[in-house]
């Protein structure tokens, strides 16, 4: 049963605590409206997740649902579905169960403890979310592996929807670099600097690369607030950019990095980096960490380079290679 044969037909709501430009948001609504006889939205405005739920669950409960026959709970489910349930249960329900709260917080964030109370909260909302659900999305294969074992889903059906980035900003284009940098080999890295990308990785290549002044980095992200950065005249930070000004940066690069480059959370090696679909989008070179999940869509050729998890030796030897082609 997949996402395109439950809605072929049907009217449906769907309900996200994101925003509704996000791209997993926009991917889904393409499908829906391709293929549903008609498509509601109901969305919070807020950039948190607990604020936009806070409007979308009141909508929901004084609200009539009988016109629809499917609804559709996209990013950040846990934060709606439980609440919801008795108002939904007799409905068609799929779920995007894009990120798993219980491993977000406890592995990869590590913002609870294993056994806390907060983390049993958080496993009952990924529960309590998947319990009633027809279809769950998620975004890999591995993942989906990790989801069943982990939630015990063997009754569920699970669709892979691998992510795709937004083909209006970001496809090939030629942009000339800047005069300082049209003779130096340009590396792109742009991220949240999260722990699960391994941005560590990339700060301790760039300290190993620092006598090689024909490469030089651009890095995109807020790095400041969770490191310090290495000083050198081949590196650029820049905090934040809009997406249109991302990807004329990206078109510039001759090589980007895409992760993901931790080795010690699971799930880096779950889930390929958003940033990669950009890049491929793009037709980019790029540095994939070498994962389970990277390797669903990549193999290695010239376009895609695979290094080793966890060494910012590695990644230095990477990049150098790449330089040298």
């Amino acid at each position: 049963m997949e996402l395109e044969n439950i809605v072929d037909g049907k009217r449906v709501l769907f309900i996200t605590t994101h925003r509704i430009d996000y791209i997993r948001n926009t991917q889904e609504l393409l499908i829906l409206n391709k293929h549903a006889k008609s498509v509601d939205i109901l969305y919070g405005n807020h950039n948190n997740h607990i604020l936009s739920a806070f409007k979308v669950i009141p909508c929901v409960w004084f609200s009539s649902l009988d016109k629809y026959d499917v609804i559709m709970v996209s990013y950040m489910c846990q934060m709606v579905i439980p609440f919801i349930t008795s108002k939904i249960k007799n409905k068609t329900l799929i779920v995007d169960f894009f990120i798993s709260l219980y491993d977000a917080m406890v592995f990869d964030r590590q913002k609870f403890k294993k056994n806390s109370v907060f983390a049993k909260l958080a496993y009952w909302l990924d529960c309590k979310s998947l319990k009633y659900a027809d279809l769950v999305i998620a975004d890999t294969k591995t993942h989906a592996k990790y989801f069943k074992s982990e939630f015990k889903l063997d009754d569920k059906d699970i669709q892979v929807l691998y992510l795709d980035a937004d083909k209006k900003v970001y496809h090939p284009m030629h942009v000339e670099k800047e005069e300082k940098l049209k003779k130096k080999y340009l590396v792109l890295y742009f991220g949240t600097v999260i722990p699960l990308q391994g941005f560590d990785i990339v700060m301790d290549a760039i300290k190993k690369l620092v006598e090689n002044t024909n490469i030089y980095f651009i890095i995109i992200g807020p790095v400041a607030t969770l490191y310090d950065k290495v000083e050198t005249p081949n590196v650029t930070y820049i905090d934040w950019l809009s997406q249109n000004e991302l990807a004329k940066y990206i078109a510039m690069a001759d090589l980007c990095l895409a992760g993901h480059f931790n080795n010690h959370i699971e799930k880096a090696n779950r889930t390929i980096p958003g940033k990669a679909y950009i890049y491929e989008a793009m037709d980019k070179k790029m540095i994939l960490g070498d994962s389970e999940a990277n390797h669903e869509l990549f193999k290695e050729d010239n376009k895609h380079r695979f290094v080793m998890r966890g060494s910012g030796e590695e990644l230095a030897k990477k990049i150098l290679e790449c330089s040298q082609e």
